[in-house]
């Protein structure tokens, strides 16, 4: 086999298609029961895709003209599933890789992945290895002190689908994220009272500002797009730091690329925020004591359940012998590079979104094909 790819999420469909245009033979192995298992089975149900459909779209095959702007989470799925089946890409389910080593005797990649339906362990062969496993591999709860004592329901952004069982609850939303933020606004429409942890200052923008500061960026520099972008959230949500939500010091494209952190795209929690139906807290916890959580700043507060919108870990470090020269040690390819050393590939792993993903892919499948010919 050419190519082995670990991972059938977005990024490994991908590569997939790509490597099928350039008529690369390849072997897909996904360790869930589906393929884009985060769409599929880890999220909530009002998701949709917060950037507009022309950046979010899989190579070489683009959304539906009626679809809108920004695909809601079904419409995204069936698009999925399309996918799939138009470039006949069929995944080997239930394999979960635990070792990826390159062999020096016969410059191969070899990989071994237990089969979780029959619970042997498969042995896989290949000239090239694309990591495509995602970066939100691992869902990550970090440690509190008494969190075991909570009474309440405790689960991470990954187990929440809607706030119909949290009605009238007192929810603490750990995470101030877009999952974060959306979260706490649909505990809100459904008759919750949120209140969301807001440690670091924030930038706030709609979907307008996003799709019009992208339509800018092929004009004028990024510099002067954020200038403009920081003013026009200021004029249409004014000051928000009184309401518990500063304004960075550093742009939000840039803080995006240095850090990887996304700008907050407001759907309607601002608003929520602004009439009080959604608490903003700025101290991080200290202890769980039952169902109330002390906070650094000293103040105690009494809630019925605790929703993590906190980060995801990579698993790569698990399984992945080598890269070191590709992927840091958070699993997250450095310098946005697609490729390493012994034919060594990573597609997703960037921080650059799908329309980073999709770049990646087609780039791996370039040079892959360049390789065989």
């Amino acid at each position: 086999m050419a190519a082995i790819i670990v991972g059938a999420g977005t990024s490994g469909l991908a590569a997939a298609a790509c490597l099928t245009q350039k008529s690369v033979p390849f072997i897909l192995l996904e360790r869930e029961d589906c393929f884009a298992s985060l769409w599929q089975k880890y999220t909530y149900d009002r998701l949709h895709l917060h950037l507009a459909k022309k950046v979010c779209e899989l190579p070489h095959l683009p959304f539906p003209h009626n679809y809108p702007r920004y695909v809601p989470k079904k419409l995204f799925i069936e698009y999925l599933d399309s996918y799939v089946k138009h470039f006949n890409i069929n995944p080997f389910y239930h394999r979960s890789v635990e070792l990826a080593e390159f062999d020096e005797v016969d410059r191969n990649w070899k990989v071994k992945a237990m089969n979780r339906s029959s619970g042997e362990v498969e042995e896989y062969s290949g000239r090239f290895l694309v990591v495509a496993s995602g970066e939100t591999s691992e869902p990550r709860v970090p440690h509190v002190d008494g969190l075991e004592s909570f009474k309440g329901k405790v689960v991470h952004s990954t187990g929440y689908k809607n706030g119909k069982e949290f009605k009238d609850e007192h929810v603490l939303v750990v995470g101030s994220g877009n999952s974060g933020m959306e979260i706490s606004l649909d505990l809100s429409n459904f008759g919750a009272k949120p209140s969301i942890i807001v440690r670091s200052p924030v930038h706030v923008l709609s979907r307008d500002m996003m799709y019009y500061s992208g339509m800018l960026m092929k004009y004028v520099s990024l510099s002067t797009v954020e200038k403009v972008v920081v003013m026009v959230s200021r004029i249409v949500y004014g000051d928000l730091s009184k309401y518990g939500l500063p304004c960075p010091s550093e742009g939000p494209f840039t803080m995006k690329i240095k850090y990887g952190k996304f700008a907050i795209i407001d759907l309607g929690t601002v608003k929520k925020i602004k009439n009080r139906e959604i608490q903003v807290l700025s101290s991080e916890i200290e202890k769980i004591r039952g169902n109330e959580v002390l906070f650094r700043d000293g103040k105690w507060h009494t809630f019925d359940s605790i929703i993590f919108c906190t980060r995801f870990n990579r698993t790569t470090h698990k399984w992945l012998k080598g890269g070191e020269d590709l992927l840091n040690e958070n699993g997250l390819a450095k310098a946005s590079n697609w490729k390493g050393n012994n034919n060594l590939y990573c597609v997703g792993l960037a921080q650059r979104g799908f329309y980073g993903a999709s770049t990646d892919a087609q780039n791996v499948a370039n040079d892959i094909a360049s390789l065989l010919n």
